[in-house]
């Protein structure tokens, strides 16, 4: 769920030439004064104690990070010049790659604050650093200077690892560098987007909000049970707006008020709203109706005093694609012959297990809803498919799904290879052969994916996965559309790095075992 920062600060009197306020006459004084009479609202006082703390400064983090950046460049590259001993004026070679860094560095937007993840990444960096040593070489062919090319490439080096080092810490979780620090939130807004928003909030425990009471606008009170409910806002915009909103707020000790807008409470009011929150010490966010996608895809923007949302378009091809094609067989590659051992002896101990072949083949849908040939290790009966019909009525998920917590099919040997997934291992040469991923949904069944609709079949714009969010969230414990729901977000925003800390999880959720069967 997205959400927009509110400006904290706006411009009160009229603007002339170049931005600069004109003189004021007595007109417009009695005019601006009888506006700020209308629209004034009563105060709520908050214990000085309880207020909120002091921000930072606001370019401290830009700056801080630039600094990194060229010190983490000229300072290696110096030495390094230094112990080459032949290379004339390190230091000063130093500085200039130093500062030529951190310049490139900002003009391409790194040092945005907030900071956010930029386009690609780690390979951001990357390109950043390869245009990098290309502006050297122009600027040492125009100038002619005497350091050794192959040296002063070395040198920098080390400049691109502190430079990745160092986003990646910018860019991780302050509640994963802070610890997880809950956010106590009040929710105002019409009562069909309270319902929604508390139902949201309370259902899933990824986040760091606690929902602790709701304001609603107009006469009808939200849906949502354990909600408590401080007041109400009048359907039209009212004096007591801000009041009613920080005394909710105060009372509850909430920290940041969510304003779900709509037909009652958008425009000016919100704006109004906005001023008294800050003025109060409590934050202010605003929902937004953009669902399942990641704050990367998110940029901010304002035009014609409209606040826009740029929503960048998942990634179907350039470099994180190759990255992830080049991830997957080579993964693979090493995961057959790293895992080789334990494939023979699990083939074994299936073949004398029960009667029947070694392997399940089954055809699934791939990418685009093209049929593949999908591997596994048997864990069923040899003629599971045909007792299959019998069970239907036995099906305990819902959706198009067929799962069975006791499964009559199941062997015993089975069960085990189930519950560790070591049963999905034949997958790896699937992803060799390109038919599938390490990361990304479940390959469906052909009777399974012609009952999709159009929201479902968008699980095929990817290529299937040996591993994905559903398989680290639940597996078979969850339902049909939270599957659904995960593969999606997945589809719209997965990255390299996104697929690295999903392969992660993945070994957690297989030793857990949880909602595996």
């Amino acid at each position: 769920m997205g959400h927009v920062e509110i400006p904290e600060t706006d411009i009160s009197g009229p603007v002339g030439l170049r931005g600069a306020p004109r003189p004021r006459t007595a007109a417009s004084r009695n005019r601006t004064a009888a506006l700020e009479q209308l629209w004034r609202a009563p105060t709520a006082q908050r214990d000085p104690a309880d207020r909120a703390p002091a921000r930072r400064w606001p370019g401290r983090g830009p700056t801080l990070a630039a600094l990194t950046d060229l010190l983490g460049l000229a300072g290696p590259a110096w030495l390094l010049l230094l112990r080459a001993g032949d290379q004339p004026r390190p230091l000063a070679a130093a500085a200039v790659a130093g500062l030529v860094w951190a310049g490139l560095r900002g003009a391409r937007g790194r040092y945005a604050e907030p900071p956010r993840t930029t386009p690609g990444g780690a390979l951001g960096t990357i390109g950043d650093w390869l245009l990098l040593i290309g502006v050297l070489a122009v600027l040492h062919t125009a100038a002619g200077s005497p350091v050794d090319p192959a040296t002063a490439v070395v040198a920098v080096a080390p400049g691109l690892l502190v430079a990745t080092a160092a986003a990646g810490l910018r860019h991780w979780p302050r509640s994963a560098r802070r610890g997880r620090r809950v956010r106590r939130v009040l929710l105002v807004g019409e009562a069909s987007g309270l319902d929604r928003a508390a139902e949201l909030l309370n259902s899933r425990t990824d986040h760091d909000y606690q929902l602790v009471a709701a304001i609603p606008v107009g006469a009808d009170a939200p849906r949502h049970d354990g909600v408590h409910v401080p007041g109400h806002l009048a359907s039209r915009p009212a004096d007591d707006d801000v009041m009613t909103v920080l005394g909710g707020a105060y009372a509850h000790a909430a920290d940041l008020v969510l304003v779900a807008p709509g037909p009652q409470l958008t425009g000016d009011r919100l704006r109004r709203l906005g001023w008294g929150l800050h003025d109060g010490g409590v934050a202010l966010c605003v929902l937004s109706e953009l669902s399942g996608v990641a704050p990367e895809r998110v940029r901010p923007d304002t035009l014609a005093g409209l606040t826009l949302l740029h929503v960048a378009p998942p990634l179907r091809g350039g470099p994180q694609v190759v990255a992830k094609a080049v991830l997957d067989r080579t993964g693979a590659l090493f995961g057959l012959a790293f895992l080789a051992p334990l494939l023979l002896a699990v083939a074994l101990s299936v073949r004398l297990s029960s009667r029947g072949p070694v392997f399940h083949r089954q055809v699934r849908q791939g990418q685009h809803n093209r049929p593949f040939t999908m591997w596994k290790f048997r864990t069923m009966v040899a003629d599971a498919e045909h007792r299959k019909a019998r069970l239907a009525a036995a099906n305990e998920v819902d959706g198009p799904l067929f799962k069975m917590r006791s499964d009559p099919r199941v062997t015993r040997i089975g069960r085990a290879l189930r519950r560790t997934s070591v049963d999905e291992l034949p997958q790896l040469v699937n992803v060799l052969m390109g038919h599938m991923s390490l990361v990304g949904p479940r390959p469906p069944l052909p009777e399974e994916a012609s009952r999709y609709d159009e929201r479902e079949c968008r699980r095929l714009a990817v290529k299937p996965g040996l591993t994905g969010l559903w398989q680290v969230s639940g597996r078979s414990d969850l339902s049909w559309q939270e599957t659904v729901s995960l593969d999606l977000w997945y589809v719209d925003n997965w990255s390299v790095a996104t697929d690295m800390g999903l392969l992660a999880r993945t070994v957690r959720a297989v030793t857990d075992g949880r909602g595996a069967y």
